[in-house]
């Protein structure tokens, strides 16, 4: 299943770019600092109120135009039961906007549980909670990247 949500950012490109560096580079993106090759791996607790999951997330930068810089993600669940939750592939992506804004955008497929049965379940209920826990994270990741630049301002969420 195709998900995607994206965010303007009140802050300029460069400094976006180099704050999302830096919060995967710092591990902000995961809670752990476990590493491996050119990406990382750690645990978030990902997913609305009551129904949140641990799961193992995996980092790695992409290749970067001048225009555009962003980061891969894998969400995959951990632990017991893990089977019974999707798998998420990711592109997490900034790129410069109108009067120095930036837009930070969402753009992956994740896989539901259970074969054709979770297909049928993720098309009538779940795919409402998929886009709640993707704008979730996107604005957690918009309020971290934009709280180093200086403005007072929030970020302004708008959905594609």
């Amino acid at each position: 299943m195709f998900i995607a949500d994206e965010v303007l950012l009140d802050v300029q490109y460069p400094a976006a770019r180099e704050r999302l560096a830096r919060l995967v580079g710092d591990g902000l993106l995961r809670t752990s600092q476990d590493a491996y090759d050119h990406g990382a791996v750690g645990l978030e607790r990902v997913g609305a109120t009551g129904l949140s999951k641990l799961v193992t997330v995996q980092t790695s930068e992409l290749a970067s135009p001048s225009e555009s810089n962003g980061v891969a993600i894998r969400w995959q669940a951990a632990g017991p039961g893990s089977g019974l939750f999707p798998v998420l592939d990711a592109d997490i992506m900034l790129a410069p906007a109108d009067d120095g804004h930036t837009l930070l955008t969402l753009t992956g497929v994740y896989r539901p549980p259970l074969g054709s049965f979770g297909a049928r379940l993720d098309r009538a209920v779940l795919h409402r909670l998929a886009a709640a826990t993707i704008r979730n994270f996107l604005g957690r990741l918009a309020k971290d990247i934009s709280r180093d630049n200086g403005r007072t301002g929030a970020p302004a969420a708008r959905p594609l």
